[in-house]
């Protein structure tokens, strides 16, 4: 995953010192491709920032009910959760009860899904069930980010440096529980399941796209952002492996399916003081991944009403505060509701797809600047590495270690078995998913020797056009749709507003 995000950062820095204004990788998409393109990525980019920001603020709701049991204060069961991960639950544990299971027996999470099903008050016959603190927590930081950006820098800041002492703790003292006999097997479901995961949790390294949406606040943008992104990429790749593998030699793999996992394994060890410590701490500190999605997200935005594809109230600025008003009340209904009801893990995967497609037209973007005479240059650049010979020879190596390692897949895609587990739909669209990259990966293989094409680029959208691939094809599905969501928006609204259909909106 960092090295596919690195290849990925050097194309983002680039178009940051490039193009110094709010929108990201939508802004850059406009100067690369066009408009069309342009609101595919920008309207993606609104997908990807909302739901990252469900993801997060469930994630806050389960460390902040674990805080508050550490007090003795107990929320009800029914409002900390989703109606889904409930009726789940109940009916997992259901089962167990009528074997003859005592309920205290019963996983701690597993007793609350429970628990939220059997107490929750019904209407109509519907059981109401919905997580009421990541509501609660959205609307905080909607206020922060509405009252101005340096209350949100300051804000954050703080939560920053409190995020990385309690990190530091759980490096520090988990590793003196480590038990090596918990990684093994190190790769329980293979290359194939690190490549899912990888996909499904893509999401993690969005702050590029963060960093950028801040460019019009920045003092010195062509020199602050490619720096900022070139650093978060190296100290989160190296804090992510690190707790990672603290967590995962503290207690199984399979028990860390849960909201709160740092909390977790030390109340798994009944290190319940320091579960607490890390609880109160966590409730700050995951706030801060909040604040700053939720600042990205009104500026795209703004970016896009700013070119006429969407209406001018989304770039309205407030008069005293100097943020976009509407677009940041917007955003905070738009992450809090869906909050209170979605799965943390639908939510999770469909974000990465987000993700992961922005990430591959960026880097299909500087490749189209680079093809192109005359493109103008900014302060930083993408190391130049000639891909004549190299990247067809990484095209045939990838053939050949996929016959040597996984011969099944050549075989399986060539056959008319379906994928275990899905629908025929599902299997013939898994194939199609696969054809399209390989036809890709030929075609960039092709035209890097005749054009001799910049290596890290290319390596970026290859690695990420393969990590779209194991995104699954439930989550494509999702996506599908909300792109065709937003064409009808863009076609009756934005394809005669924009600024390229009426010029005199610049004046």
């Amino acid at each position: 995953m960092a090295i596919a995000c690195g290849f990925s950062a050097f194309c983002y820095a680039e178009f940051a010192s490039l193009i110094p204004v709010s929108g990201s990788a939508y802004t850059y998409s406009y100067v690369a491709f066009g408009e069309i393109i342009a609101w595919i990525i920008g309207w993606d980019l609104l997908m990807e920032y909302a739901i990252g920001n469900i993801a997060v603020a469930i994630s806050w709701s389960d460390y902040f009910t674990s805080m508050l049991d550490g007090f003795g204060l107990h929320i009800p069961e029914y409002l900390t959760m989703d109606y889904s991960t409930a009726h789940v639950g109940f009916i997992e544990a259901a089962a167990k009860l009528q074997s003859g299971v005592a309920l205290t027996s019963l996983d701690t999470v597993i007793q609350s899904e429970y628990l939220a099903w059997l107490h929750a008050p019904q209407i109509a016959g519907l059981h109401f069930i919905c997580d009421l603190p990541a509501f609660g927590i959205t609307c905080l930081i909607t206020w922060i980010t509405y009252v101005g950006i340096k209350e949100s820098k300051n804000s954050a800041n703080l939560m920053v440096i409190l995020k990385l002492a309690v990190i530091a703790l759980v490096i520090g003292l988990g590793a003196f529980f480590v038990k090596p006999g918990n990684w093994h097997p190190f790769m329980p479901h293979g290359i194939g399941g690190i490549l899912k995961g990888t996909a499904a949790v893509f999401f993690a390294y969005i702050g590029f796209d963060a960093i950028s949406t801040t460019a019009e606040e920045c003092k010195n943008p062509q020199r602050d952002l490619p720096r900022g992104m070139m650093y978060s990429l190296i100290i989160c790749t190296v804090i992510y492996v690190l707790v990672a593998l603290v967590l995962t030699g503290m207690v199984n793999y399979k028990e860390l399916n849960v909201g709160d996992p740092l909390a977790f394994v030390f109340h798994r060890l009944n290190m319940n003081w320091i579960a607490g410590v890390i609880s109160i701490s966590a409730v700050v500190a995951t706030a801060s991944v909040l604040l700053v999605f939720q600042i990205g997200q009104p500026r795209i935005w703004m970016s896009m009403s700013r070119d006429g594809l969407l209406p001018p109230i989304f770039s309205r600025i407030h008069p005293k505060f100097k943020t976009p008003s509407f677009s940041t009340i917007l955003t905070g209904l738009v992450v809090g509701i869906p909050a209170l009801f979605l799965n943390l893990n639908v939510v999770i995967q469909l974000t990465s797809v987000g993700t992961l497609f922005a990430f591959v037209l960026v880097c299909a973007g500087i490749l189209r600047l680079q093809s192109t005479p005359g493109s103008p240059q900014g302060k930083f650049k993408t190391p130049y590495i000639n891909a004549k010979f190299i990247f067809p020879l990484i095209f045939i190596a990838t053939l050949i270690l996929m016959w040597h390692y996984d011969r099944d897949a050549y075989t399986n895609y060539f056959s008319l078995n379906l994928i275990p587990d899905t629908s025929l739909f599902e299997t013939i669209l898994h194939k199609i998913m696969y054809g399209i990259f390989f036809l890709m990966f030929f075609a960039l293989a092709v035209y890097s020797y005749l054009k001799s094409m910049s290596l890290i680029p290319l390596l970026g959208l290859i690695s990420c056009s393969y990590l779209l691939c194991e995104s699954g094809v439930s989550n494509w599905s999702r996506f599908i749709i909300w792109l065709l969501v937003g064409f009808s928006i863009y076609f009756l609204y934005g394809i005669r507003k924009s600024k390229l259909a009426s010029p005199a909106n610049n004046k």
